[in-house]
């Protein structure tokens, strides 16, 4: 998966109470994870995959344009949701096949639980990394450039990949809880849990196959 949108970091006041704004990212973020556990669940093998992956590509576009009406862009996002559901289907299904389903519900109760204590560090320390946006953001560009000439030149290992996406989205999280905690700098609810799912959906993938791809290597 490997894509995410990052703002410029913009040092602003608290425009929106942060316990709300919180409550609102988090509630939109689980209900867009429980529309993708939908579509994977209906759609597990889907032939036609990288179209849901195009689809929700635009769809970022298009929940960031039209921002300004909050429901449009709510129902933009649950659709969202179910395309990367459909994209991320065969991928899930592949792993529970050859690795067995705990390697599913690990990753993601995993997942669940690094994300709770990354946005936890943010809460109860103050940390805020949203001035290394950017660097984060190069960083993440890189990875997808060399996982594409990884895919004709077989020159990184998988696992290695896997955990630079880790480190990569463990970083973003740690700047959008920061984001949040600072009032959104400027973003919309939607906005924010759309960065938020995309972390966890990338950190749930690289664990997948760090945690499916030493079992699939010894069957």
């Amino acid at each position: 998966m490997a894509y995410q949108f990052q703002q410029p970091y913009r040092p602003v006041g608290i425009a929106i109470p942060t316990q709300s704004l919180l409550a609102q990212v988090l509630g939109i973020t689980a209900i867009g994870m429980c529309v993708t556990a939908l579509a994977v669940y209906l759609v597990p093998n889907a032939p036609f995959s990288w179209i849901g992956f195009i689809g929700a590509f635009i769809l970022l576009f298009a929940i960031n344009a039209t921002r300004a009406n909050g429901a449009l862009s709510l129902g933009l996002f649950y659709l969202f949701a179910f395309l990367e559901g459909i994209f991320i289907g065969p991928i899930v299904t592949y792993y529970a096949h050859v690795a067995g389903p705990a390697v599913v519900y690990n990753a993601a109760l995993t997942t669940g639980l690094g994300m709770f204590a990354l946005a936890a560090i943010v809460y109860a320390t103050g940390l805020d990394l949203r001035r290394f946006s950017g660097i984060f953001t190069i960083a993440l560009l890189g990875l997808v450039v060399i996982g594409v000439i990884s895919i004709f030149v077989h020159f990184l290992s998988p696992t290695i990949y896997s955990w630079a996406t880790l480190v990569i989205f463990s970083g973003l999280v740690l700047i959008d809880f920061a984001r949040i905690r600072a009032g959104g700098d400027g973003l919309t609810p939607v906005q924010m849990a759309v960065q938020i799912y995309l972390d966890a959906v990338n950190i749930f993938l690289a664990l997948l196959q760090i945690f499916g791809g030493g079992r699939r290597s010894r069957d």
